[in-house]
């Protein structure tokens, strides 16, 4: 193992790189310890009512009409129990070798034990690593991750056998990590072509992405360069700007003029990656355990330190709010996409008469729906923002699999005892999870319901586990 000096410093200019690490000055964690109230020793809030509840607007407001539309063979986005009752979760992207792996073991004060992550200045993270609190060390393999559908990682198996060998699962007993779970990724490497990894890495990565709910891309002084995998992640990132942070890391190895220099290098390298008024926040220090090189700011690199630290605390502090307003987020979209198909469908049968072929006038249809007013008579019911609308070019692919007549009109989705399913989504939508999300704020606890009447779904099992 290489040590962590010559891992990560780079450009870092110590005053003896043969210095052992043992001897380097570690820098003083009680912010760490503060910041994020690791030393507190109140019990956890008790969410399971909540959580129970927000299971149960889901699996009986939600999750009939999603499988009626077949929601997920657009989106390819199911929502699993365990992803419900999941911790936050916060997801590392940026270039190979810039301190992912190096800033996790670091916030977790891993360094030096036998539970940190490999580092190097080499590409080392080949896996998805994900890190999360377990009672004693220990090691998850991805097959067994992904069978276990007590956990939110489940749905991973579509990506193939070959990405469930790239995935791994490290249990740590750290306090942190029973409030939140990091997943740290392979690092981007421009000139590899994304086939070679063997399983869609680009997939996988929009995977993690739509569940995280704080996603920090890092660079280093050294790689601010912009290729066509980085460029590609950042379009996948469109509409989670609220989730990302950028990390200048490695300050401390620049002297203040070079610093000021590559910090603005690095928002014009990303300037046409992000469209959006307001820029996203950038935090600039040095995230591992030696302490600041002298003659840096280090003053400036520990309140960018602490202010990250915050962020992070705020992420778990919301935890609840997040997850009601993602569910809700996820319920809009598949009224939307009800709607759509149920446009399509009365469209299909308005236009065929009895000689028509079918298949000509439905590809019709589906060839130019701006001909017959599909998108604009959705954008004409309330509630539905033009932003919201899916890309026309997806149902040419949805319906190619999933042929119009297999679907009924939503007048048609209704029953004596359960009623329409539109009208459940839409209360779910502007009644019930509003009011969680308002029971939260006041304090109040939800009543607790079984999942016998609510019919919040099966026991999460491991199919790996031994009777």
């Amino acid at each position: 193992r290489k040590s962590l000096t010559m891992s990560c410093c780079g450009l870092r200019a110590l005053p003896s790189l043969t210095e052992d690490v043992g001897e380097t000055a570690k820098r003083d964690r009680s912010h760490i310890e503060s910041t994020l109230k690791l030393s507190e020793a109140k019990p956890a809030d008790d969410y399971s009512a909540t959580l129970q509840r927000l299971r149960k607007i889901y699996h009986s407001s939600i999750k009939p009409l999603e499988q009626s539309y077949r929601y997920n063979e657009l989106r390819q986005h199911e929502i699993t129990d365990g992803e419900i009752t999941s911790k936050p979760m916060v997801l590392f992207l940026g270039p190979w070798s810039v301190g992912k792996s190096t800033m996790i073991n670091y916030l977790l004060g891993l360094d030096d034990t036998p539970y940190q992550l490999y580092t190097g200045a080499e590409p080392t993270t080949s896996e998805f690593t994900v890190i999360m609190h377990g009672p004693k060390l220990k090691t998850i393999e991805g097959i067994v991750m992904a069978a276990d559908s007590a956990r939110s990682f489940s749905p991973l198996e579509k990506f193939g056998q070959n990405f469930l060998e790239k995935l791994i699962g490290i249990e740590v007993p750290h306090k942190l990590l029973e409030r939140v779970t990091f997943v740290d990724t392979p690092g981007i490497i421009e000139n590899r072509k994304q086939q070679e990894r063997g399983y869609p890495f680009n997939d996988v990565c929009q995977w993690f992405i739509d569940r995280a709910d704080l996603i920090f891309v890092v660079f280093d002084p050294t790689k601010l360069d912009v290729g066509l995998e980085l460029e590609m992640l950042f379009r996948q990132l469109k509409g989670r700007e609220s989730q990302i942070r950028i990390i200048l890391n490695k300050a401390d190895s620049l002297a203040t003029q070079e610093l000021m220099r590559v910090y603005g290098a690095l928002f014009w390298s990303l300037a046409p990656l992000i469209n959006v008024t307001e820029p996203p926040r950038v935090y600039v220090s040095s995230f591992w355990p030696p302490e600041y090189h002298p003659e840096t700011h280090k003053d400036l690199f520990l309140k960018e330190e602490i202010s990250l630290l915050e962020d992070l605390n705020q992420v778990i502090e919301n935890r609840l709010e997040n997850k009601i307003a993602f569910i809700r987020q996820h319920a809009i979209r598949v009224r939307i996409h009800a709607l759509l198909v149920d446009r399509y469908l009365q469209t299909y049968k308005d236009k065929m008469t009895f000689f028509s072929d079918g298949e000509l006038v439905f590809k019709d249809i589906v060839e130019d729906p701006d001909k017959f007013y599909i998108f604009k008579s959705i954008l004409a019911k309330t509630n539905v923002s033009k932003f919201d609308l899916p890309n026309r070019e997806a149902y040419k692919d949805f319906f190619g699999i999933n042929p119009i007549s297999s679907f009924k009109l939503l007048a048609q989705q209704c029953s004596y005892m359960g009623g329409c399913y539109l009208e459940k989504i839409e209360r779910a939508i502007t009644h019930e999870l509003p009011d969680l999300l308002g029971s939260i704020g006041l304090g109040k606890k939800p009543s607790v319901l079984s999942c016998d009447t609510t019919g919040c779904g099966e026991t999460p099992r491991n199919r790996y586990r031994k009777p």
